[in-house]
């Protein structure tokens, strides 16, 4: 590692959240537990909401959709108003946010209603999103080099600006140029980056992704898109082979930006 040099062609920096902006232990250590520990109480407390009624209607269809997976919840329609029904629904939807969240699924459905909770979580402080120190000051200076920054998460767009505009550096979502996440295809698949370029309004191989999962890296690669792997604390290790054939960063100020000079 040390001093990466960005292609010349780079005009956009696609950011990875989770291990590349915001450390793991973040997401995993207090984002999830949250949802895990407060899920049922948020179903009791929403549950005649529209956007409540949206999220279950969602997951229901998701479970239709594992109803073959081992292990998979459904979730009933509730059929009458009874409390000792309604308790039954909600507690067939905690079951299957914890059996989704078990195997770490990257489902839609899945994504919006912890969306939903996290929002309520972030507007009343009891919780922060953690950003790496070097991450704003290094997106500062992409800027002003005139380089447009996106995000790509698995997150859901709703969590990825919840997390960026109640974050310990406080509200820093102007430094980003927009938003992506699996809506536009899944973070293994290259045909997804090829859809971000064409969103965006470049080519390819004008855009530097960081990401610090090697897969994700290989489809990007695939099409045509410059990558970076970034080693954090607390990421996953990378075999020899990923670690002689990837350019590495571990930290964004690593990245030298020939505009910048």
């Amino acid at each position: 590692m040390g001093v990466l040099p960005v292609p010349a062609e780079v005009r956009a920096i696609l950011l990875d959240i989770e291990g590349t902006t915001t450390p793991i232990a973040f997401v995993q250590e207090t984002l999830f537990p949250y949802i895990k520990d407060n899920v049922k109480e948020y179903l009791r407390a929403h549950w005649e909401e529209e956007e409540c009624q949206r999220d279950v209607g969602l997951l229901r269809k998701q479970a239709q959709e594992d109803s073959s997976l081992d292990g998979a919840v459904p979730i009933p329609l509730e059929t009458g108003s009874g409390e000792e029904e309604l308790e039954r629904v909600i507690q067939a939807v905690v079951d299957n946010v914890h059996w989704q969240m078990s195997l770490d699924r990257k489902t839609t459905a899945l994504k919006q209603l912890q969306g939903h909770m996290w929002r309520a979580a972030y507007a009343t402080g009891l919780v922060k999103g953690e950003v790496f120190e070097d991450v704003v000051p290094a997106i500062r200076k992409w800027r002003e080099a005139g380089m447009k920054v996106y995000i790509y998460s698995s997150g859901s767009i709703e969590a990825q600006k919840l997390l960026f505009g109640y974050s310990t550096e406080g509200d820093i979502l102007e430094l980003f140029d927009g938003h992506f996440d699996t809506k536009i295809g899944p973070k293994v698949e290259s045909e997804s980056y090829r859809r971000i370029a064409a969103s965006i309004g470049c080519a390819t191989n004008n855009i530097l992704f960081l990401t610090d999962v090697p897969r994700e890296a290989s489809a990007a690669e695939e099409a045509d898109t410059h990558v970076a792997v970034v080693i954090r604390p607390g990421n996953a290790g990378l075999t020899d082979d990923e670690k002689s054939y990837y350019s590495l960063i571990s930290s964004f100020t690593e990245l030298f930006l020939p505009s910048s000079t």
